[in-house]
């Protein structure tokens, strides 16, 4: 299964895009007041997705916004039945 989550922000950019997915880590937005929050969402994500197995990732264009994506392998009754598995 693939999930994307599309935004018109201001984008990442490439040097943070891997950043952004550690622990209290944010990019500073210059047209707001400071960073706010926690830089805790994305590595929480991440944590979870990766624990099901899957992948997350951003894809972003400076000045046109940015697609969120995760990837979670997905079991049918049937494959966990036989003692197979079946992923995208």
């Amino acid at each position: 299964m693939r999930v994307s989550v599309a935004d018109t922000g201001r984008g990442v950019p490439p040097q943070d895009r891997e950043r952004i997915f550690e622990k209290y880590q944010q990019v500073e937005d210059k047209w707001t007041y400071g960073i706010k929050g926690t830089g805790l969402g994305l590595p929480i994500a991440r944590q979870i997705v990766e624990a099901h197995g899957g992948k997350i990732w951003v894809e972003s264009e400076l000045g046109r916004g940015s697609v969120f994506q995760f990837t979670l392998p997905i079991t049918s009754k049937e494959a966990k039945d036989d003692g197979q598995t079946e992923t995208d």
